[in-house]
């Protein structure tokens, strides 16, 4: 069957990442195409085009791009990993919190604010220091550690200038003293596959911004938690990051549904581009 399956990768510029998905694709024999998000269009009227793929796998760097292509994809009835629920769920910061809660996961304090001077207010409230984060954002950009109050009323006065909606929505967490790391655990199809720590002198541990890996071991505590994260934003192949508290333990920072892992795959020696093609070829097979 696999020889007949035609997979597409919805991608931008091509990682390492895309490099081992293309050569696991090619060594299982299955045909694919690189479908590069900067290039594509789609006619809403006709879905001829990309009713060919059995299935499209989103790796977009842009967050807006992957997401509405997997909303016409899913709207096509084209299967995609993930889906755009799932890929809604995990860019959104503000609705992977409100999704964890739900599902009564432990995760930091989190304050939502919508103008500068209720985030003010919230701040006094809360202490400091905190951590600002856009809504929408990854590798660790756009983060700001307030310290005092005159920080707080410049980062707010610039992030109402900038003018973009995701930028009126203040977006607030209690600051962690955490042990010089967080984890990085990734979930395909309901199995924990690995983990490690990000370790870094900077609170920001993100390995783009110069976090170094090792690796973490899967306690059972570390594997609930995450296949609860993974099914509370709706599963697939997905990143769980968790931040450890000096009393509360274990909690559920963020979810990650186009994940990088050029240093967890060596690391681990687990062949996750494979794992994840695998995932990619089994919903396929569910469709069926």
């Amino acid at each position: 069957m696999q020889s007949r399956l035609k997979i597409g990768v919805l991608c931008s510029r091509v990682r390492v990442e895309e490099k081992w998905i293309f050569s696991s694709l090619e060594k299982r024999g299955i045909d694919f195409d690189r479908l590069d998000d900067r290039a594509i269009s789609f006619e809403l009227d006709d879905s001829a085009p990309w009713k060919q793929y059995d299935a499209v796998l989103e790796r977009s760097i842009s967050y807006t791009s992957g997401l509405y292509a997997l909303r016409i994809l899913n709207a096509f009835g084209v299967p995609t990993v993930n889906t755009a629920a799932v890929a809604e769920a995990c860019g959104d910061k503000l609705t992977t919190s409100a999704l964890l809660m739900n599902a009564s996961l432990p995760q930091p304090r989190n304050v939502i604010a919508f103008t500068p001077e209720s985030a003010l207010d919230a701040l006094e409230q809360m202490g400091y220091p905190v951590v600002v984060k856009p809504v929408v954002g990854s590798w660790g950009r756009l983060l700001a550690k307030i310290n005092d109050r005159d920080a707080a009323e410049a980062i707010f006065e610039h992030k109402a200038m900038l003018g973009s909606t995701q930028h009126q929505v203040f977006y607030i967490q209690e600051y962690i003293e955490k042990p010089g790391r967080d984890i990085r655990a990734v979930v395909i199809g309901g199995r924990v596959l690995t983990a490690m720590y990000r370790t870094s002198p900077h609170w920001i541990t993100n390995t783009a911004r110069g976090g170094e890996g090792e690796l973490c071991p899967v306690t059972p505590e570390i594997e609930d938690l995450c296949l609860r994260a993974a099914q509370a934003v709706g599963g697939g192949v997905l990143a769980v990051d968790l931040i450890e508290h000096p009393q509360r333990g274990f909690l559920i920072n963020e979810v990650n549904h186009t994940m990088e892992f050029h240093t967890l795959q060596p690391l681990s020696g687990i062949d996750i581009a494979s794992e994840i093609v695998d995932y990619v070829v089994s919903i396929v097979k569910e469709k069926v």
